[in-house]
């Protein structure tokens, strides 16, 4: 739980010293004001049950990792109070957490100490420690020469198999390849729904938090907007002004020619971000042509939660009208084509020699949820990103 209650401002030892030397020398030790104050996180209050699975979102500058810093003891608040009950293991930014001089295999002993265990314990979680990190070849050499991916792998795997009852974890897990953070969700899930133990996770991917996380807290500019169900957090973050800011179209610098607008819009030519399975979608776009440029070329692709590419769409720019100097084009998905998950798009326009003009990765995100359709998803089936609908016969024999 975190509530707040009223204390002094944090003053630094320099600020200390400074005003006993003032009060020494018979000056005032009024405090001036000689910079302007900046609260990375302001009146926030949330309690967390055992076993609860809360995913934290909000745009880069929110407060996320401040606060998950205060949860497990590294920042002490300014004002307020922070309660917990329970060993608390995280991983947060790659380089906290492991003495850099140590080995592998030390600092997982020494991590274990910190949480309380005996060298026993740690001894029975070696093995299951190696072997999901992957790193056993490199264990015994110093972790301040290993990868950002191995150390990020054994630096997880350590705080999940070490038992803490509280696990706190930031968008690290985006340094390892696609294969790894997906084994590390299935680790997290296994950890709460199944070991009973609390998690806190902090990502910019809604799929993966609407996935891990039943309970969600959105953040603000250090305050809470909202906290409840996770996909009625995620659904009003891709809502808010936050998420269009983080989600829209980079900006063209220099760039001649280049996208003006993409929008993913409903049969009524609204836009829309949460879509069911049998729904229909239409992508729409805007590209301003302010140079000579012939046979130009656009491709959407289409990803998943972990960045895999899903299919991709190719045209020839010459199809599409462009007499006032902008491209603009509209591509419909047909309902019942993409599977139930969350994805993103990727838009590029390039030219038959290979010079790319313009590219909008990770934009539009889209969620495509399940409405009971024919095709419903079966519990535990994992049905792939794409569901075709081919044209069947039944040959007489």
């Amino acid at each position: 739980m975190i509530s707040h209650e009223g204390r002094e401002r944090y003053k630094a030892l320099r600020d200390e010293i400074s005003q006993a030397a003032a009060g020494w020398l018979g000056r005032s030790t009024k405090q001036k004001k000689t910079k302007e104050e900046f609260w990375a996180l302001k009146d926030v209050s949330f309690e967390v049950d055992k076993g609860d699975r809360v995913g934290i979102i909000g745009r880069n500058g929110a407060g996320k990792s401040t606060l998950l810093k205060i949860i497990s003891r590294i920042t002490e608040p300014t004002q307020g109070r922070i309660s917990i009950k329970g060993r608390v293991a995280s991983l947060l930014e790659v380089g906290t957490g492991f003495h850099p001089e140590l080995t592998g295999r030390e600092n997982i002993f020494l991590n274990g100490a910190i949480l309380g265990m005996s060298r026993r314990e740690i001894r029975a979680k070696l093995d299951e420690i190696i072997a999901f990190a992957e790193v056993e070849k490199f264990l015994d050499t110093p972790v301040k020469r290993y990868s950002s991916g191995m150390y990020v792998r054994l630096a997880f795997s350590v705080a999940a198999h070490l038992e803490p009852e509280i696990l706190v974890v930031d968008e690290v897990l985006a340094v390892g390849d696609a294969a790894f953070q997906k084994k590390c969700l299935g680790k997290m899930e296994d950890v709460s729904q199944n070991e009973g133990r609390t998690v806190l996770f902090v990502s910019h991917n809604m799929g993966v938090v609407s996935q891990l996380c039943n309970k969600g807290i959105l953040l603000s500019q250090g305050q809470v907007k909202l906290q409840g169900e996770m996909k009625k957090v995620v659904d009003a973050y891709l809502r808010s002004d936050d998420a269009q800011q983080q989600y829209r179209l980079k900006d063209p610098g220099q760039k001649k020619n280049y996208f003006t607008a993409i929008d993913i819009v409903n049969t009524k030519g609204e836009v829309q971000s949460d879509f069911a399975f049998d729904e229909p979608m239409t992508l729409r776009f805007s590209f301003l042509i302010q140079e000579p440029a012939n046979g130009l070329q656009i491709g959407i692709g289409l990803e998943d939660k972990f960045n895999t590419r899903v299919f991709t769409i190719l045209r020839e720019i010459e199809y599409f009208d462009a007499s006032d100097g902008t491209v603009h084009g509209e591509v419909e998905l047909p309902a019942s084509l993409i599977a139930p998950n969350t994805y993103s798009f990727v838009f590029a326009i390039w030219t038959r020699s290979g010079k790319v003009y313009d590219l909008q990765s990770g934009i539009c995100p889209v969620t495509i949820h399940d409405n009971g359709t024919e095709y419903a998803l079966y519990e535990g089936v994992d049905y792939g990103n794409v569901i075709i609908q081919p044209k069947w016969s039944s040959p007489k024999a």
